[in-house]
């Protein structure tokens, strides 16, 4: 890390910039002029701090503030195994509800997602809803009928947690979510930090990729080193989708990162017709699998009917999916 002081600074205000810098642990060389060059620990400065310093004129940093989650340090792709699936090796599809309904809802779409090719199950039993009138999930009840499903079906099951208090029930939950809403939910993060399973994590829809990775270097940090990263639509200005799929930042997280990368089109479709043509360009960009909301019914469906797919559209994009990384695969 680099400081620019600033010019014509007095002796007494230089000195004190150098000891306010070294009484935070990094080395302060000066090779002369008005550059101080900063050494040690530098990721866990914070620049803007740093910027407000008396004699500060600019902070330049060259070492990411992600140092567990950046490629830098860990060239090789991370791959989480969960069952049979091996994520950031293989391509991997997940799918199922957005919300557990019923017994034979989530068993009757798990079979049907299994036949198509899903590794794994997903479902969500505890759901953080804009608004409090909508169906907020089973909880407990959705969580042991998934479970049930995926037992049935030979399926991981993956399920969003909410608050660190619920880690009791999801005893049987393979894949710990921190869905977009709790993305910077620090204490959460901090939590599964301190566990074994996976966490997928999810990208706010209002964060950049580097808050992203800065999000997974909590739960790194931690101790947990089986984090998988997912892309679910950040908000813009555009309307005619829920949310714009950033399909370049799934390349930059593939760039920056060694920890696998998913997609989640259903999210920033909003609409069923914009799932699978997202779900291709996602592939393309060089996602290491999809998450896919699937209904059997899904005029029916309690939570985001619009952008389910039926489990007949499913199978059809599955099989494209896998074609077109089998091609991929040809190219590397």
């Amino acid at each position: 890390m680099f400081i620019l002081t600033e010019k014509n600074q007095t002796a007494a205000v230089r000195q004190a910039l150098r000891q306010r810098l070294k009484d935070t642990g990094v080395t302060v060389a000066h090779p002369g002029g008005e550059v101080l060059v900063l050494e040690g620990e530098t990721f866990r400065l914070d620049g803007e701090s740093l910027r407000l310093l008396p004699g500060v004129r600019a902070v330049q940093r060259l070492t990411k503030p992600y140092p567990l989650a950046a490629r830098t340090g860990h060239p090789e792709d991370t791959v989480v195994s969960v069952g049979k699936a091996r994520i950031g090796q293989d391509f991997c599809l997940i799918a199922g509800p957005c919300a557990v309904e019923s017994s034979e809802q989530v068993t009757s779409i798990a079979r049907q997602v299994s036949a198509a090719g899903a590794q794994l199950l997903r479902g969500g039993a505890f759901k953080p809803r804009t608004s409090p009138y909508t169906f907020g999930g089973l909880g407990a009840e959705g969580l042991e009928l998934l479970c049930r499903a995926g037992r049935e079906t030979g399926l991981p099951v993956v399920s969003e947690i909410t608050d660190p208090r619920q880690l009791s029930l999801f005893r049987e939950v393979d894949v710990l979510q921190v869905g977009a809403r709790n993305m910077q939910n620090f204490e959460l993060l901090r939590e599964l930090g301190r566990q074994e399973k996976p966490v997928l994590l999810k990208r706010s829809f209002g964060a950049t990729v580097t808050e992203l990775l800065q999000a997974a270097e909590y739960i790194l940090a931690g101790g947990n080193e089986r984090v998988i990263l997912c892309e679910r639509g950040i908000r813009t200005f555009e309307t005619d989708s829920r949310a714009t799929l950033d399909v370049a930042g799934i390349a930059a997280l593939k760039e920056q990162s060694h920890l696998p990368v998913l997609a989640d089109p259903s999210h920033a479709a909003g609409r069923r017709g914009l799932v699978a043509p997202l779900a291709l360009a996602a592939a393309a960009a060089g996602a290491d699998g999809l998450m896919i909301e699937v209904h059997d019914r899904p005029e029916e469906a309690l939570s985001d009917g619009r952008q389910a797919l039926t489990c007949g559209e499913f199978a059809r994009l599955a099989r494209r999916v896998q074609a077109l990384t089998a091609l991929l695969r040809q190219e590397e």
